[in-house]
């Protein structure tokens, strides 16, 4: 493998880590890196953040074209990869180019979700995906003085807190009943419902958007509920949430369902190809099920394990699972993924921090924090720990995870494994 070639589709921060990280491992073939914005890899993260309050777009590239030119990745960019034939190993793209491969790494991500409203397709209805929108967003704000928000999830949010930063009236429509409900817990919900509110943003949950309203130039200005209501605004910004795109594995022949199926080392059902980020469906280490996580973290680190298998150092990932969303003065940090079943045990901290315990068959699953790093940090080196933290265990450490992590770390392997 040292000196086949490796093409990577998509150059998003996954698609950038696998080229960043076999040239780190010792690779020394040649790398192409398929991107379909035009322009250099960037960060998605600040784009529902800190982009609509700076404006910025200098500090969202991942590495400057330097970069690419001096580790000898070279960077297809503005170009879509249509097909790829499995047979010849090669990889072509709308420009006419075929472009073999040793090896090819699906980092395709995903898109927004067009839900089944009537009139979705009007003009002037905003989604919040790539630079380009976050850019139109951003422009857009200047003059608007009300927005409506399809969709209670993380970007929905970030927007909203934003928006209300500036002085916006933000309504917030959600079909669930609760906000981030795939996300967080029904306790942390109603936290976050409380932040909302008091940040004066109007809340309407479960409630299903069935259509948008048009201004007389044919211009999105409202949403009409099931309930037959309606509410009107300037702006609407659809954050329904996203899927995997998988479109491009499928008709080449590989496993789909919910997601390019990968193994415990992200190689799809050909050898020779993998998947990473929000496009994989992998096992779960923990618990067997198969997951695919929307998260940058997460596709950093798939690409760090196909790298390291390609260059004969195989490793099954098995990172805990975390994520993070900052709204408003609150950093909403997850570690682990919880279940609607779980049960669940709250601790506040000092200056309105807190932290929520997630329990699965008296074993710690999953937790979540606002503004509390430690405790998040200590969360994620406990979840990885075996056997399970359970809950007796951390209701006799008062102290909270760090002190938990502690008392563990002093505990000899083969005593834990009695615990």
């Amino acid at each position: 493998m040292a000196n086949d070639s490796v093409v990577i589709i998509g150059a998003g921060q996954g698609g950038f880590q696998a080229a960043a990280s076999l040239r780190q491992d010792g690779f020394a073939g040649r790398i192409v890196l398929i991107g379909e914005e035009a322009g250099l890899p960037y960060q998605r993260p600040p784009l529902s953040k800190a982009y609509l309050k700076d404006g910025d777009a200098g500090r969202l590239s991942l590495r400057p074209a330097a970069f690419y030119e001096q580790h000898r990745v070279e960077l297809l960019d503005g170009r879509l990869a249509v097909d790829i034939d499995r047979d010849a190993q090669l990889v072509r793209t709308d420009a006419g180019e075929s472009i073999p491969y040793g090896h090819l790494i699906l980092a395709t991500g995903s898109r927004n979700v067009q839900p089944p409203i009537a009139g979705i397709d009007t003009d002037g209805i905003q989604e919040l995906r790539t630079l380009r929108d976050a850019a139109a967003i951003r422009a857009r704000l200047v003059d608007v003085r009300t927005a409506l928000v399809i969709g209670g999830g993380f970007i929905g949010l970030e927007f909203a807190a934003v928006a209300r930063g500036v002085g916006i009236d933000v309504t917030v429509i959600e079909a669930a009943p609760r906000l981030m409900a795939r996300a967080v817990s029904p306790e942390m919900s109603r936290r976050f419902a409380t932040l909302h509110q008091a940040l004066g943003t109007r809340l309407v949950l479960g409630q299903a958007v069935t259509g948008i309203l048009s201004d007389p130039c044919g211009q999105a200005r409202g949403v009409r509920l099931a309930d037959g209501s309606e509410h009107h605004a300037d702006m609407l910004l659809l954050a329904a949430g996203v899927r995997p795109n998988t479109d491009l594995a499928a008709r080449a022949g590989l496993a789909v369902d919910n997601g390019i199926l990968v193994d415990t080392f992200l190689q799809t059902s050909d050898p020779s190809i993998s998947a990473l980020g929000d496009c994989a469906a992998y096992p779960d280490a923990r618990t067997g099920r198969r997951i695919r996580l929307e998260s940058v973290q997460a596709a950093t680190d798939h690409a760090r394990t196909i790298s390291r298998r390609l260059m004969g150092s195989p490793e099954p990932y098995t990172t805990v699972p975390w994520f993070w969303s900052d709204q408003a003065d609150w950093k909403l940090q997850i570690a682990g993924l919880g279940q609607d079943d779980d049960t669940v045990q709250s601790r506040e901290g000092p200056n309105g921090a807190v932290t929520i315990l997630r329990f699965a068959k008296n074993r710690l699953v999953c937790v979540e924090t606002v503004n509390a790093a430690a405790e998040h940090m200590a969360a994620r080196r406990l979840l990885a720990m075996t056997p399970a933290v359970t809950r007796e265990e951390v209701e006799n450490c008062p102290g909270g995870l760090g002190e938990l992590l502690k008392t563990r770390n002093t505990i000899p392997a083969r005593q834990r494994a009695l615990i």
